[in-house]
């Protein structure tokens, strides 16, 4: 039986409610699992890891990323449009040049930023699958979340309907019909979902928008598959007024309520986004159980507005918050999206809008919840030993008055001295064990020089 206790940390956030957020004292692992927090004492043949100058949170988790897209930063066509032009002038223009390498590189990038960030689980919306492809792009992402060991939320994505721009310059979105859809959904699944408790791997299913790219006389025969093979639904809505204009003209209603009318609402569904909801949709969804992957840094980028995260957490709904793809966020970390969240929700609605220890739950213990992984986004005896250790030893932390929320009050310069996910180091001493980063970084430069000719 293999034991690790965590010591001499300032202070734990647990991602508990109430005045059991925060604590002090050890964490006890043992064979992945936390068994005791608090006054502890250490054990023969115990390993101990020394957190002095650290605080604690539970490994963060990022809801919503489109990871193929860590080799896509900057480009300069799209830096200043909003969605739909950055849409028409990055991924849909560069998608079918995305080759074996080109993903699994962008994988490694993606993965290195968020294990830095202190982000132990990820839900990755994939949802480039053409017949023109060589190989498997969920077997490299899997691939790629097992050498770093990070859990994998991988969301299948797709389109039976392509969606058209005001171009034929690059290769069309690729399409296939719902039946090859769901059932390239249910042999992934069948390959990589473990529910189990301890699971790294889990596979949800994720038409990209409900509004273009499935025909509405499709909406109920995909939640019944999905239900029917117990996965979880995912997808983008109402990231920008586009959204909701299209649904009035189309179908006379709002998408929220377009949506509950075909069943895709409830505690199996998540959707990214949700920055153009009126206070029934918001209502409507904190009362289903549906969830919220919010991006604020991503909706400010495209200019797309702030989500109404803040009302749908006031009515108990389930708020999470995710980096969306690094071709929309530069920064595509967790601790830049806490400290976004932070800041845009108070620059348009006040000071007291939202709190640093709202951003922290809606990062751990709300994303645990919009992925339905209950064992992890909190510390507590018997959860799984998801555990980040932020050090606070840079020049913006110093002076703090409550080092607890200096992840998210700080931004940037955090960063981890160690990250757990499922008690095995996978940040150590602020390095990835494995890890050659010059390597990467060369492998990137090679991939983007490739892509822009």
């Amino acid at each position: 039986m293999t034991s690790m206790l965590i010591e001499n940390a300032t202070g734990i956030f647990t991602g508990l409610p109430g005045e059991a957020m925060r604590t002090t004292g050890a964490i006890r692992i043992r064979n992945g699992v936390i068994v005791a927090i608090g006054a502890l004492q250490s054990e023969p043949d115990e390993r101990r890891l020394d957190a002095r100058g650290c605080v604690i949170y539970p490994g963060l988790v990022s809801t919503h990323h489109h990871m193929f897209q860590s080799v896509l930063k900057g480009v300069r066509e799209g830096i200043n449009l909003p969605l739909a032009g950055w849409l028409r002038s990055v991924p849909y223009r560069f998608w079918s040049a995305i080759d074996e390498e080109a993903l699994a590189v962008a994988a490694r990038i993606a993965l290195a930023e968020l294990l830095l960030s202190g982000t132990s689980t990820v839900a990755d919306h994939h949802y480039l699958f053409s017949d023109t492809f060589r190989f498997d792009p969920a077997q490299v992402i899997f691939d790629v979340a097992r050498d770093f060991g990070i859990r994998l939320v991988f969301c299948r994505g797709g389109a039976t309907v392509s969606r058209h721009f005001d171009t034929d310059q690059f290769v069309p979105m690729p399409v296939e019909t719902l039946d090859r859809m769901l059932q390239s959904v249910e042999a992934c699944a069948q390959r990589f979902h473990d529910p189990s408790p301890a699971s790294l791997t889990h596979v949800a299913l994720a038409p990209t928008t409900p509004t273009w790219s499935l025909d509405p006389g499709q909406l109920r025969e995909v939640i019944a598959a999905a239900r029917r093979m117990k996965l979880r639904l995912h997808s983008h809505l109402s990231e920008t007024s586009d959204y909701v204009d299209f649904c009035l003209s189309v179908h006379g209603k709002r998408p929220v309520h377009w949506l509950a009318e075909h069943d895709w609402l409830g505690e199996d569904v998540w959707f990214a986004h949700l920055v153009h909801l009126d206070p029934e949709e918001v209502a409507i969804l904190a009362g289903s159980g549906t969830g919220m992957a919010h991006c604020p840094q991503s909706n400010c980028r495209l200019g797309s507005g702030i989500a109404p995260a803040d009302a749908m957490a006031r009515l108990g709904g389930a708020v999470s918050l995710g980096v969306d793809g690094a071709a929309s966020n530069e920064a595509a970390d967790m601790i830049s999206e806490m400290h976004s969240c932070w800041h845009t929700h108070r620059a348009v609605k006040g000071a007291d809008a939202v709190t640093a220890e709202d951003v922290v739950h809606w990062a751990t213990a709300g994303g645990a919840r919009v992925l339905g992984l209950p064992r992890v986004g909190t510390l507590a005896p018997g959860q799984q030993a998801d555990i980040a250790i932020f050090s606070l030893d840079q020049p913006r932390h110093f002076g703090m008055h409550d080092p607890m929320i200096a992840p998210v009050t700080c931004g940037g310069s955090a960063h981890v001295r160690h990250l757990l996910v499922g008690g095995r180091l996978v940040v150590e001493d602020g390095a990835i064990p494995g890890l050659d980063m010059q390597k990467l970084k060369f492998d990137a430069a090679r991939v983007v020089s490739r892509l822009a000719a």
